[in-house]
């Protein structure tokens, strides 16, 4: 399964663990690039003292190439990006920003960069900005999504025409045949969220995971798009944000709906009423949890299988 994208960053399979927030600690990065993966360690709700422990101690269950995911957006960037530096972490994912605001900066410290994408003209902005390969996330994805609602199976080929770097498809990905379907429309990758939520290493909170394998079709809802369109699954907090939509909420009502910390709320401390739940629509095929080891194997056996069965059409 060697191609630019297990070249790029020294693994195994094409296959990236995405770094979802309150779920992607040390513990899943390390068990998904001991499989042969690539695990991610997802920064966006991490302080910093808490990024510099995971990475010590990925680092330490891992010899097996590893990345942080970093959101744009998150207000103490400049202390994650000096800890990338002095934890001298080799691979950084970049989303949820403009990629020119640090992309050189990385690069010039002999990072390799990725960025997460929902668009061709953020594709493009990425590859002028000058990362190493693009991940083109399509609607199904679960937590923050873009406004365009384009699916991966449009996303991917739409996005493969238009770049020259290594492209990773994620959204919508959760068995060996989609990762087939979408290497076929043109990624050299896949990147991998809700299946790993559902894995015994995730960080998130057991009664979160509990109710991803209870997902069924139309369990999620892409939704708060004046703030930041995110992927739910239906709770009583999804209820209240549609509620407040029937009269007429403005952008400050929807403001103090959210109120604060809600995803940790949700996923991490398992408030499965009042907390937000973002997983993917994918989840209506996720039926157990299972150690992430497991999870790759299923993915590359699943892979194999499907190829070979795609031959014989």
């Amino acid at each position: 399964m060697q191609n630019q994208i297990t070249k790029l960053f020294g693994i195994q399979y094409p296959i990236i663990q995405g770094g979802m927030i309150w779920a992607s600690g040390w513990r899943l990065a390390s068990a998904v690039s001991n499989a042969g993966g690539l695990g991610v360690i997802g920064a966006g709700s991490m302080y910093p003292e808490v990024l510099i422990e995971h990475i010590k101690k990925c680092k330490q269950a891992t010899k097996k190439p590893f990345a942080v995911n970093i959101p744009m957006l998150y207000p103490d960037i400049d202390k994650l990006m000096d800890i990338i530096i002095s934890e001298d972490v080799k691979i950084v994912f970049t989303s949820a920003g403009n990629p020119k605001t640090w992309t050189s900066f990385l690069k010039e410290k002999g990072i390799t960069v990725v960025h997460v994408v929902s668009s061709i003209k953020f594709a493009l902005k990425a590859q002028e900005a000058g990362v190493d390969a693009i991940v083109a996330e399509g609607f199904e994805a679960g937590g923050h999504n873009g406004r365009d609602e384009t699916t991966t199976l449009v996303l991917i080929p739409a996005v493969k025409e238009k770049i020259n770097v290594p492209l990773i498809a994620a959204g919508g990905i959760a068995t060996g045949k989609q990762m087939l379907a979408v290497m076929v429309l043109g990624a050299d990758g896949v990147q991998v969220g809700s299946r790993f939520v559902a894995s015994e290493e995730a960080s998130s909170h057991q009664s979160f995971k509990d109710e991803v394998v209870k997902a069924k079709e139309g369990s999620t809802h892409l939704t708060l798009k004046e703030l930041a369109p995110v992927r739910l699954l239906k709770n009583k907090f999804y209820q209240d944000v549609q509620e407040a939509y029937l009269q007429g909420a403005s952008i400050e009502d929807l403001k103090k709906v959210l109120g604060r910390a809600r995803a940790k709320k949700g996923m991490f401390e398992g408030d499965l009423d009042e907390g937000e739940l973002e997983i993917g629509q994918v989840s209506a095929i996720i039926h157990e949890i299972k150690p992430a080891a497991e999870i790759i194997k299923e993915l590359v056996e699943d892979f194999e299988k499907s190829k070979s069965d795609f031959k014989n059409l």
